[in-house]
């Protein structure tokens, strides 16, 4: 079709003469859901399928003792660096649940139901996020437990104090059961901290549970495929896993860093957390040396959901790489 001047001009002037009609302003039509969806995410390890159940997260003031050896304005630039806010730090949880063909193992259980509560949603989620998942407790067979923090051990309970997995066997590692169950040691906790931490332990294991666990070794399957690894110095028990498949394997470390974009970039930094910070360092160090030489993904705890990571050798540091979203499994 020919446009011409004149006709272009004719159409504006039928426009101008047309009558104008009547506006109605756009209304939403629902309100806002002011809620994240369910979080889970699944990937396979050989044959082995894991699902990342996420716990959710929480946010802490930035205080000048989160990094031991590091001034706060140090952190400020790693967290700037890394396009995080200054003067916080969000510490994400993200407990497995792994089916290996035969049996269904959960490694570690966020941080329970009072968490949930207490925080509107934002942590405490294992529970609501593995129903999501379709997951039954009742049908998990082990839950094998890395170490005795509360964001890893309280999830075992139910919010009236009952076991969370009900036909499961509890395991956990022999030096951390006999370290958090011993009353010498109790009795030797300096600091308000460490002191919670033995009674939460002895309210989860011995009220909670009955004590009805199996302590596992170092060196040794817990599961089918899933290796016990020693990591200590965030615990003195603290403990990672090598999960196998064929020719397939991926390291769930636990806690040997906390956030990444802090620890894994500099592993010389020492967290509050840890029990023994310059062992912590010393483990760090040698177990992603480790990764990066075998080329092996890392699972995370700490690190943000899902938590599946490629990991390089940066400078004196560390680099982690998040594995790419994979829509199918």
């Amino acid at each position: 079709m020919d446009l011409t001047r004149r006709h272009a001009l004719a159409g504006a002037a039928a426009l101008t003469a047309a009558p104008l009609l009547p506006v109605e302003s756009a209304q939403a039509s629902a309100p806002a859901a002011n809620k994240q969806n369910a979080s889970f995410y699944r990937y396979k390890v050989g044959d082995i399928e894991v699902t990342v159940v996420s716990d959710g997260s929480t946010t802490l003031a930035l205080g000048d003792s989160f990094v031991l050896n590091a001034k706060k304005d140090e952190v400020n630039a790693a967290l700037e660096k890394a396009f995080l806010p200054r003067d916080k730090v969000t510490i994400n949880f993200g407990p497995l649940v792994i089916n290996t063909g035969g049996k269904l193992v959960v490694v570690d259980t966020g941080n329970g139901p009072a968490a949930f509560a207490a925080s509107k949603g934002g942590s405490g989620q294992f529970a609501s996020n593995m129903a999501a998942a379709g997951i039954d407790p009742k049908n998990v067979d082990i839950v094998v437990i890395s170490h005795f923090h509360g964001d890893h051990v309280n999830g075992l309970l139910t919010a009236d104090g009952q076991p969370a997995f009900p036909n499961a066997e509890v395991l956990v590692p022999s030096v951390e059961w006999k370290y958090w169950m011993d009353d010498g040691e109790m009795s030797r906790a300096s600091g308000d901290r460490m002191q919670g931490l033995f009674k939460n332990n002895r309210r989860v294991f011995e009220t909670g549970l009955k004590k009805k666990v199996t302590p596992y070794e170092w060196g040794k399957e817990v599961a089918p495929g899933m290796l016990a690894v020693e990591t200590i110095g965030h615990t003195p028990g603290h403990t990672s896993y090598v999960l196998s498949s064929g020719a397939d394997k991926v390291f769930i470390q636990s806690d040997v860093t906390n956030n990444p974009d802090l620890f894994a970039r500099n592993p010389g930094w020492h967290l509050m957390f840890d029990q023994d910070p310059a062992q912590a360092e010393t483990t760090r160090r040698k177990i992603y040396d480790m990764i990066v030489a075998d080329r092996m993904r890392v699972q995370g705890f700490h690190y943000p959901f899902p938590g599946l990571a490629h990991i390089e050798k940066d400078g004196t540091g560390y680099r982690w790489i998040p594995a790419p979203w994979n829509p199918v499994i």
